[in-house]
């Protein structure tokens, strides 16, 4: 095991790399004290200075993007951050008002936790692509509305078009259901294997940071998510 990994198997509760069938023990306690500690970095190492030309056009048109009335209140748009030729591609509900301030997703103390559950995987967060069903926040952090995630649809299927992900990871209720087109309670989603709509593409359900904040005790459930998800990818590459 590398180094690395051990460190933030620690950091989310794992004492020791276990056999994915093997049941685990989360410490909520760790992770909530490397949260506080800031030990976790949400700005990534290595990231690419510029993104390839197709994807860096993709976002200037959502940039100036005018399909709904987000455009009205938002600070800047959040295309999303990674690796472009990652094979992971993590999806998230929509920016929240540290993203759009800064123009990146999944920052704050939910971005730290999301670090640290990528790291848990043996996955620095420069290399997978990070995304979010809509590209502005909603006022109050509320939930999208339908006509708002159609607006942005288009957007996320050019991403994942060019992105060319080997596997997506989607991360709570608001993400899956609009990426799958589903109702189920995300309960009854995780563990279990759907795929992107009109094509092959294996998606994966969990819970998303920050509810684990507020519901920690749902973090060993999200663990078991990851694995399998580590399962799921392993098989098909």
């Amino acid at each position: 095991m590398q180094s690395y990994q051990r460190q933030y198997l620690k950091e989310m509760g794992i004492d020791v790399w276990v056999d994915r069938n093997t049941p685990v023990s989360i410490n909520e306690s760790v992770v909530e004290k490397s949260i506080s500690q800031n030990k976790v970095s949400v700005q990534p190492e290595n990231q690419p200075s510029v993104l390839p030309v197709e994807l860096d056009t993709l976002a200037k048109q959502i940039a100036v993007c005018t399909k709904c009335s987000l455009h009205e209140s938002r600070t800047q748009t959040v295309f999303g951050v990674g690796n472009p030729d990652a094979d992971w591609l993590v999806i998230g509900e929509a920016p929240g008002a540290d993203e759009d301030r800064q123009g990146e997703p999944f920052v704050g103390r939910a971005g730290r936790l999301l670090n640290s559950m990528l790291l848990a995987m043996g996955l620095p967060r420069e290399q997978v692509f990070i995304a979010n069903i809509l590209k502005c926040r909603p006022p109050n952090n509320r939930d999208p509305k339908p006509e708002e995630v159609t607006a942005c649809e288009s957007y996320l299927r050019q991403q994942i078009d060019l992105i060319k992900p080997i596997i997506i990871l989607a991360v709570g209720r608001i993400a899956a259901q609009n990426l799958l087109k589903l109702e189920t309670p995300i309960g009854k989603m995780r563990g279990q294997r759907y795929q992107y709509p009109d094509s092959e593409l294996p998606v994966i359900v969990t819970y998303h940071p920050a509810y684990l904040l507020r519901s920690p005790r749902e973090k060993r459930k999200v663990w078991e998510d990851l694995k399998f998800a580590m399962q799921t990818y392993k098989a098909i590459t």
